[in-house]
């Protein structure tokens, strides 16, 4: 599995066609096919009542329950309102992610674009949040505390904030292809054994990154819509 063969390469056309704009389409079509499908089975059924025993469903739902807590614990009861932009936000990246694990696919956020377009989004969420929950004083946040200081704090607020978004994506963008590097070396080298690790380990940074890009915009947004600017 290597950077430089995937199967979109078999589709005419397509090989013509950036890696991360194929795998990136990927995912939403997987997303949009898999929510209709889970959408039309528990459309007829009584979603109040769980599935016996471990199932995919009860998975996702102690799942999502978990991030609205997490979410809830960053940013307050409100966070619950935020929670579709988040979970969302998590289940693309982390889904993304995932597809490195896959032999012949990249993951979509091996690609700063990927991620740079993820945290542009977030910056452009959380800004407006903020107008909205305190309307122009929202612009006190880039102030300062004391209004004499002013003239030097914009100045760094802006840097502040217009870093964000890189560091959102250069983080998220330097671990996944890290490791999505490791994991081509390792099985090139060896088929059995040694890859299994690699793919656990794997495993775990997909999920780790999607966190923490997921939790650094939670606190965004709570600083954002503080009342205390």
């Amino acid at each position: 599995m290597g950077h430089h063969w995937t199967w979109y390469s078999l589709v005419p056309g397509l090989d013509k066609v950036p890696a991360h704009v194929t795998g990136a389409a990927t995912v939403l079509v997987l997303l949009t096919i898999i929510s209709l499908v889970v959408r039309r089975k528990y459309a007829a059924s009584d979603g109040t009542i769980p599935d016996q025993g471990i199932s995919l469903r009860s998975i996702a739902e102690v799942s999502i329950e978990k991030l609205i807590d997490l979410t809830e614990g960053v940013i307050g009861k409100e966070g619950r309102d935020f929670f579709p932009f988040l979970g969302a936000l998590f289940i693309y990246i982390f889904i993304s992610n995932m597809m490195g694990l896959i032999p012949g696919f990249l993951p979509p956020t091996d690609s700063l674009n990927t991620n740079g377009a993820c945290a542009i989004i977030v910056f452009i969420y959380y800004n407006y949040l903020g107008f909205k929950k305190n309307g122009a004083s929202y612009l006190k946040h880039f102030t300062g505390p004391i209004w004499w200081l002013a003239i030097l704090m914009i100045p760094i607020e802006i840097v502040g904030h217009l870093a964000r978004p890189f560091s959102l994506s250069v983080r998220l963008f330097g671990n996944i292809n890290g490791d999505h590097m490791v994991l081509s070396i390792f099985t090139d080298l060896t088929k059995l054994v040694i890859p299994v690790a690699f793919y656990a380990l794997g495993l775990f940074v997909a999920f780790i990154q999607a966190l923490v890009f997921t939790l650094l915009s939670m606190v965004y947004i709570n600083i954002s819509i503080s009342h205390e600017h």
